[in-house]
């Protein structure tokens, strides 16, 4: 598909209208805008920017729940779902989401279901989106997917805003701390050395490690730099490699004092993301299989692959989470519950719920905990730079005074 510039006149009104539409070829973006009540005037390929903006063209999180909510309460009001398309395309201000749309307009116009339009687009909409949307439009509840899909969306951007914003105030205690430290070693050390240097005094053994420290950070900052980028680079690199994947699972997992919080998250993704692709109508075991890759933990999703094929040796739900290291006591028996109810979905449902509450309090608790330690810290640290600063002088002024 390619984006074409057009320029054409309005049948109804006689209006002289230009805009771009996304077509396979140009007698196709003609077809198109015939279609649409257009005489096609000029129809031309539109011109693609650099790479920046190729880098920037990108639909944000956010922008895909208010795309999902406002195209969830047009198909629910009974709009066509071309027309919908078009409405949210119309009142869309975010370029790439307006593009992304458009696009999709043209696809579900040539022909192609809504499901064929978002496979185009996996970068925007996961396997649990598209799962939805497939079984919304087979059943002919859209509207109720679409919503669905929202109101998870929103929850989880939630969830993650709450976890950003408990890292937040220790990152900042952080910052500041290497910012104290910084400080002393390039303006405060270099004097207190060249007070002694002139007295002619020999530096006490700690003033003397902080003015070796200021001496290698001063002359050598450029080396600290790339040390530092090479090992954030690295970082970054290993995490994409299939190893990295795994222990960086392996580590949210298991560190001390946030492993129950990534827990609690994990399975709540799982319980919440099952919950609707069940009452969605998605078969038990494909539900497994897209909700485990919901979770973004390859340990949880291996041991979900083992769970999928407990049940699809004819094993309940229920049975086949149970012994799992990291799934938590109350999601099996929940399940249980569902099972023997006929209400699995309505069960899981619960289970998310508790798990997010849990969250909230760990998330809660952590922050009250850390900050104390940080203060801590941060008085230890300058405190220790200040003292080794301070005494020396105080030394000095004693002798003098002597």
């Amino acid at each position: 598909m390619r984006k074409y510039e057009y320029k054409a006149k309005d049948k109804g009104t006689g209006k002289i209208v230009t805009g771009t539409v996304q077509a396979e070829n140009e007698n196709s973006a003609g077809k198109v805008l015939v279609d649409q009540g257009y005489v096609p005037i000029k129809i031309a390929i539109k011109e693609e920017g650099g790479f920046f903006s190729r880098l920037t063209n990108r639909v944000s999180g956010k922008q895909r729940i208010i795309f999902t909510r406002q195209f969830a309460t047009l198909i629910g009001a009974g709009i066509p779902l071309a027309n919908s398309l078009r409405m949210v395309a119309e009142q869309t201000e975010d370029k790439p989401t307006r593009d992304m749309v458009e696009d999709l307009l043209a696809q579900v116009e040539s022909g192609k279901t809504l499901y064929q339009a978002f496979l185009r687009y996996p970068e925007v909409f996961n396997k649990v989106y598209l799962a939805l949307i497939a079984a919304g439009e087979a059943s002919g509840t859209l509207d109720v997917s679409l919503r669905r899909l929202a109101d998870q969306q929103e929850k989880d951007a939630n969830m993650m805003s709450k976890i950003r914003g408990a890292m937040t105030y220790p990152a900042i205690v952080l910052l500041v701390i290497i910012v104290v430290i910084i400080f002393m070693m390039v303006a405060v050390v270099p004097q207190v050395e060249n007070l002694y240097r002139d007295l002619g005094e020999e530096l006490p053994g700690l003033t003397q490690l902080l003015v070796s420290l200021s001496n290698f950070v001063m002359n050598f900052w450029w080396f600290i730099f790339l040390i530092v980028a090479f090992f954030v680079w690295f970082f970054i690199q290993f995490n994409r490699t299939s190893t990295g994947k795994r222990v960086m699972s392996k580590v949210k997992l298991n560190v001390p004092l946030f492993k129950g919080l990534f827990q609690r998250l994990y399975n709540a993704r799982f319980a919440r993301t099952a919950q609707m692709l069940l009452s969605a109508g998605v078969p038990m075991l494909d539900s497994i299989q897209i909700s485990s890759e919901a979770m973004n933990n390859v340990i949880l999703e291996e041991e979900m692959q083992e769970v999928a094929q407990v049940v699809r040796s004819g094993k309940p739900l229920s049975v086949a989470l149970k012994g799992k290291p990291y799934i938590l006591p109350l999601l099996p028996q929940m399940a249980a519950t569902g099972e023997q109810s006929g209400k699995i979905d309505e069960m899981l449902g619960k289970a998310a719920k508790v798990y997010e509450d849990e969250l909230d309090e760990r998330i809660a608790a952590i922050s009250t905990m850390i900050e104390p330690i940080l203060m801590v810290v941060l008085a230890v640290v300058a405190g220790g730079i200040v003292g080794a600063i301070l005494f020396p002088i105080y030394s000095l002024v004693s002798k003098i005074g002597a």
